[in-house]
Order: structure tokens, then C-alpha cells, then sequence
């Protein structure tokens, strides 16, 4: 990580990643849990903020548009 926003925003995204994993776990459902992995992960692996931002958003919102 090049910058101190990508380190933030990788923090923010980790946290709510670790939320979306442990919903996900506790109500054995599928979505949330993958998602909460990739948002835990994906910050590792991206190096631009804004792709940073726009990957956590679109992950943050998987799981209120795909219910199964």
C-alpha cells in the first residue's frame, strides 16, 4: 500500500469484511460470508484508492441485492 488513504480504506473495508463473515457464518448463509472474505482480502491486492473504494462498494452492496 502506497498511501495512507489506501491503508484506511483497506482498514474500513477489512472491518466491515469481518462483519459481513461472522453475519454470514452465525446464519449459515452463503453470500455474506464470501463477501466478507473477498472485502477481508481484496484490499491486498489492489493498489489504486478509488479502484480501492468503487471494488469495497460494489462487495458491500452483493449482498443486499443477491438474496438467497
Amino acid at each position: 500500500m502506497n498511501s495512507e488513504a489506501s491503508l484506511f480504506w483497506g482498514l474500513i473495508f477489512g472491518s466491515i469484511g469481518l462483519g459481513f463473515f461472522v453475519y454470514g457464518k452465525q446464519q449459515r448463509a452463503a453470500i455474506p460470508m464470501v463477501c466478507g472474505i473477498a472485502l477481508m482480502v481484496f484490499p491486498y491486492f489492489v493498489a489504486s484508492t478509488l479502484l480501492l473504494v468503487l471494488i469495497g462498494l460494489v462487495l458491500i452492496a452483493i449482498p443486499y441485492f443477491i438474496r438467497l
